[in-house]
């Protein structure tokens, strides 16, 4: 029996034990279909709901959530979603997206399946230009689920639950399995290598050097495999794994049954942090160090943080919103992930909460408006992974303001004030920061420095000069706005401009690019209205001038 609940997992009791050795098989491809219809991948990809993305702010007074915070203040983090990727689809249902792994140009993201049936999957996409991400290979299991993923060095590893009572080759319900991966693509031809170990459900993978260590579930075990051939180096019994963590030369596991465990390189548990919390059945849950502390998600509890070298409890991020219409046991922290100073939260039915690390207390800024219940995230650079269930992957681009561009603009001050950004005639304005607008209507002269969205549209009036030097991104590809550019003005780019939306040049207006890396992206139109100047060195991504 099996039941999986987005990142669920349930497994049954077994006599808990340390395996002598590890039976490997390779080259077996049954149960296993490699998706050869490149219409199939290439559809998997979606921009219908690309763009401005808003952060629900939650009033401290009246505990409501708003758009743009209270008094309609412009806010923090211009967030923007690139695109989606959905779930596959196999045998008429759908797969659950269950964890992303970010290497490189490439996404690897694996599925499972709820309910009774073992089936899941794998994709691999290709990320390396954000404005057009493509999926390159995708993979079915036909009677497993895969539940952690994981790639380094031109294999793929991957860890999961498999009928073994349907399985030709499985020991044990618990599996890892080492599949060859290059340039974006499986080559099944290479064989694919498979270890089993006790637990019924794997449910976490890390590499560190020439080593893999794998979780696996209640009654399971620690195990420490070799990476080249997945012979066991080591393994650890534990009463209830959930996921764990690796630092340096510390190991952390999260065990339901009693907390959080620091090991060493020998599997020697140095030191406990007891959590007197509800993980749910079997569910799985992440982990992860920041700095000083590990931050555990903790299901209907948020996510707590604590010191690992004390094991104090720092604090506890709660959940920051109960949706109506949303099954309590959907409303849980299943991951979480940090990124210089943020703290993101998957709480499946609740959304992705974005909070900002205060050191000892942690802001909360708010819930990121996407859709799907969050089961996963993960966040590298300038980019967010989530995975968000039967909607698959979404991508979003934090747009962080560069350090170049803060130096060029250092006299300008830092923007603050309303989310409606009106210039009047005769003022001239300049502004360096990251922060999100409702409007941006411009009869003057603007300088905008950093990285800024616009909700609705943007208007440069009559002969008014508007200059941008980093990234502007304005509406969503389901909500176009536009940005119009009116007689006598100029419209002046340096960086990166993207418009889910049409470009409106009036008679007489002008648009100039800056410099020989300016990129364009316009998902409407250019409409040129008499006649109009587009001056400069520029990529056109859609081919839209």
């Amino acid at each position: 029996m099996k039941k999986v609940y987005q990142v669920t997992f349930v497994t049954v009791l077994m006599l808990a034990s340390c395996s002598d050795e590890t039976t490997v098989y390779s080259d077996p491809q049954d149960d296993i279909l490699l998706e050869d219809n490149q219409a199939v991948l290439d559809n998997s990809i979606s921009f219908d709901n690309a763009g401005v993305l808003d952060i629900f702010e939650q009033d401290e007074v009246t505990g409501k959530f708003y758009r743009n915070g209270k008094n309609d203040e412009a806010g923090d983090y211009p967030l923007t979603l690139v695109a989606q990727v959905s779930s596959p689809t196999y045998s008429g249902s759908t797969l659950t997206a269950s964890h992303i792994d970010v290497e490189g140009d490439y996404a690897y993201v694996s599925y499972n399946t709820a309910g009774e049936v073992y089936m899941g999957g794998i994709d691999i996409v290709n990320v390396s230009d954000p404005t057009d991400p493509v999926v390159t290979g995708r993979l079915y299991y036909t009677n497993a689920d895969v539940n952690s993923v994981k790639y380094d060095n031109g294999y793929v590893y991957i860890v999961g639950g498999v009928d073994s009572e349907k399985s030709v080759r499985a020991t044990s319900n618990s599996f890892i399995g080492k599949i060859a991966a290059s340039g974006g693509r499986f080559n099944l031809g290479a064989g694919i290598s498979y270890a089993f170990q006790q637990g019924f459900n794997a449910n976490d993978v890390k590499i560190a050097s020439n080593k893999l260590m794998v979780t696996s579930g209640r009654d399971g075990t620690l195990t420490v495999y070799d990476k080249s051939d997945l012979s066991i180096i080591d393994e650890a019994p534990f009463s209830d794994l959930r996921g764990m963590a690796v630092q340096n030369d510390l190991i952390a596991v999260l065990d339901a049954s009693k907390g959080v465990s620091i090991l060493d390189q020998s599997l020697q548990v140095t030191k406990d942090i007891a959590i007197d919390s509800d993980f749910g059945a079997s569910s799985k849950r992440t982990l992860d160090f920041y700095e000083d502390n590990i931050v555990v998600s903790e299901g209907a509890k948020g996510a707590g943080v604590y010191n690992y070298g004390s094991g104090n409890l720092v604090e506890y991020i709660p959940i920051l919103i109960n949706p109506d219409g949303v099954d309590s046991s959907d409303i849980v922290t299943n991951a979480v992930a940090t990124n210089e100073g943020v703290v993101l939260m998957a709480n499946g039915g609740a959304g992705l909460c974005l909070s900002e690390d205060g050191g000892n207390n942690t802001d909360l800024v708010g819930i990121i408006e996407l859709d799907g219940s969050i089961n996963f995230v993960e966040s590298k650079g300038d980019y967010v992974f989530a995975a968000s269930g039967r909607s698959g992957l979404q991508i979003i681009k934090m747009n962080k303001p560069s350090t170049s561009l803060a130096a060029e603009c250092a006299a300008s001050p830092a923007y603050s004030g309303s989310s409606r950004l009106n210039v009047n005639v005769g003022e001239d304005l300049a502004y360096r920061g990251s922060k999100r607008f409702r409007s941006l209507d411009n009869s003057g002269s603007l300088l905008l420095c950093g990285s800024w969205t616009v909700r609705d549209g943007v208007n440069v009036n009559d002969d008014a000069l508007f200059e941008m030097n980093g990234t502007l991104v304005v509406a969503r590809n389901n909500r176009r706005r536009d940005v119009t550019i009116d007689s006598g003005a100029t419209f002046r780019v340096e960086g990166n401009l993207t418009i889910y939306g049409d470009l409106v040049l009036n008679d007489g207006a002008t648009l100039e690019f800056l410099g020989n890396n300016s990129v364009v992206n316009i998902f409407g139109s250019v409409v040129r209205n008499g006649s109009t100047e587009v001056n400069g060195t520029f990529r056109d991504v859609q081919n839209k001038f």
